[in-house]
């Protein structure tokens, strides 16, 4: 992919990021947010939140099992669109459902367990959302950058786990959303182990292997 086509695809990604807010926005507008319009934009922004995330980790999977290397460039757009959404989220709980009653919301977190890992959840997405660009990248160090996005993973399951505690009966997205959670768990164990287990090539090999720079 050409520079050019890498910066359209980029912003045809953000447009796409955007579009459940244009979406929501349309409702809101036409009077569609149900009789609950408060619940209606609760439960979608954290919906979002869930999906991005999702989204976000099934990307490293399918770049290396169908050689797509340049899916990696949207892998941070997405990280940060689900961190906006989360946001949004956790805007819409704050201000317009306890209108920053802060003794009433922190009751919730430590009475309601649904509401205890979801904010578990979003606040482990603060630190992946700040460390997202190269500088905090060449801050930190490749190895430990790497350790610290990996909470990306115990956010997911703070998010599943949130929806499942938060339904009533009707639990089908949240079993849906943890299964592919789990399946994208499972490959990056699946994958670790087979690079573990790959026996390491001579450095002499690798230097020879490697691409000269012009």
């Amino acid at each position: 992919m050409t520079r050019k086509q890498r910066r359209w695809s980029k912003v045809l990604v953000f447009l796409l990021g955007l579009a459940p807010l244009f979406w929501l926005g349309w409702r809101a507008y036409n009077g569609r947010l149900t009789a609950n319009p408060l619940e209606f934009v609760t439960h979608y922004t954290g919906d979002w939140t869930l999906r991005l995330i999702i989204i976000s980790l099934t990307i490293t999977p399918l770049r290396k099992s169908l050689n797509l290397p340049d899916l990696i460039h949207y892998r941070r757009m997405v990280g940060l669109f689900a961190f906006f959404y989360g946001c949004l989220h956790f805007v819409t709980y704050v201000w317009f459902v306890n209108f920053f009653d802060l003794p009433t919301m922190l009751e919730d977190v430590a009475k309601r367990r649904y509401i205890t890992v979801g904010f578990a959840g979003f606040v482990l997405l603060i630190p992946l959302a700040v460390t997202s660009t190269a500088g905090w990248i060449r801050r930190l160090g490749g190895k430990r950058w790497q350790r610290l996005h990996r909470l990306v993973y115990v956010t997911a399951v703070c998010g599943v786990v949130h929806y499942f505690w938060l339904v009533k009966s009707d639990i089908r997205l949240p079993v849906f959303y943890g299964l592919l959670v789990t399946i994208v768990l499972g490959w990056r164990l699946v994958f670790r182990r087979r690079t573990t287990a790959r026996p390491s090539t001579p450095l002499s090999v690798r230097k020879s292997a490697e691409p000269v720079v012009q």
